[in-house]
């Protein structure tokens, strides 16, 4: 019999686990309490559970853990954890407070194929998509960290471009959506992408009131094309097209992110496509001062012109707000994280 990872395993899917094994369905609840709200890393913790079946438990599925190779703190409260996977390859997450809201931004891959030019995700190349439990482990780690405290929301922004491993992301997405498990209102989840326009109409048919993200970036294809090479197979008429209609289906608002680079995305003339091309859109968009990558040649915009082109869309009728940076001394803003090798 092989043994499988229990973080794989959805809660349908375990019910019927804990049924052909001839226990209660109830059963699966408590295996489930036990490792998403006790954090246990073993069956034979569960002692409210008869020894038989821990025993059997123990034979099907280990619970897979993560090694937390580095936690770093940021002066602003954000925290960045490295993670090391069981093959040796590495992600990272980052922790962000922010008033009442305890936001974290999980990484779907280990590196990115993507290779946005202003983004460290993917400056080392894509090596595999994460599986389910890698992406569930990420939240139970940190959560060993919290204490207390808990996450309220939580975010695929992290190491990877999320749709591009949709089956996986879409199983995590629902086990911490599970009232069984961790039970992260959908509205409290979002998923980001960089515009794959596919699986953008395939999650709108799913049902599932989460948040979606697009990394917009640009103002038109010919300046999308320069930091996105994603806009080389889809137009970005074509996008906003697969978001207009993602939102009918939804009726859930849209989030763009829009990268303020100095001289090439922050101009008078940048904001005006921008508004034209967003016109009438049910969507916010929120603007990115860049965030120094050393790699990278792009320089951030001084604040007036941050300011100025928020204004610009404001005018407009955009709502347009501008996302803080977070995390910055320990490279873990928005397009800084990544994994520098095998640190221990």
């Amino acid at each position: 019999m092989s043994i499988n990872i229990f973080q794989d395993v959805s809660y349908p899917e375990f019910v019927q686990v804990i049924e052909q094994a001839g226990q209660p369905s109830f059963r699966a609840g408590q295996v489930f309490d036990w490792v998403y709200r006790k954090g246990a890393r073993d069956f034979q913790a569960m002692t409210n559970l008869p020894e038989g079946l821990r025993s059997q438990l123990e034979r099907m599925y280990r619970i897979g853990l993560l090694k937390a190779h580095r936690d770093l703190a940021s002066t602003d409260g954000t925290r960045k954890f490295l993670f090391g996977l069981e093959d040796g390859e590495q992600v990272e997450a980052a922790l962000i407070p922010g008033g009442k809201r305890l936001t974290l931004c999980l990484s779907s891959q280990v590196g990115c194929k993507f290779g946005c030019t202003f983004c460290a995700s993917g400056m080392k190349g894509f090596q595999r998509h994460l599986r389910c439990a890698e992406m569930v482990e990420q939240l139970r780690a940190v959560n060993r960290h919290l204490g207390q405290k808990r996450l309220t929301h939580i975010v695929f922004m992290g190491i990877g471009e999320p749709l591009d491993n949709y089956d996986q992301v879409l199983k995590a997405v629902r086990l911490i959506n599970a009232p069984q498990a961790f039970h992260i209102a959908a509205r409290r989840i979002t998923i980001s992408t960089c515009g794959l326009i596919p699986q953008i109409r395939r999650l709108k048919q799913e049902g599932l009131q989460i948040e979606l993200s697009v990394s917009l970036h640009g103002y038109d294809d010919e300046s999308r094309r320069a930091l996105m090479p994603v806009s080389r197979r889809y137009a970005l008429s074509d996008l906003i097209a697969a978001c207009q209609d993602y939102s009918r289906t939804t009726k859930r608002q849209i989030t763009f992110e829009y990268i303020l680079i100095k001289d090439l995305t922050c101009s008078r003339h940048a904001a005006a496509s921008l508004a034209r091309l967003l016109k009438g859109l049910l969507c916010k968009i929120n603007l990115i001062p860049y965030n120094k990558v050393t790699e990278s040649p792009y320089d951030p915009p001084a604040r007036r012109e941050t300011l100025a082109f928020r204004d610009a869309l404001v005018k407009k009728g955009i709502l347009a707000t501008i996302r803080q940076p977070r995390g910055q001394d320990i490279g873990a803003a928005c397009g800084q994280l990544r994994y520098k090798g095998n640190q221990r």
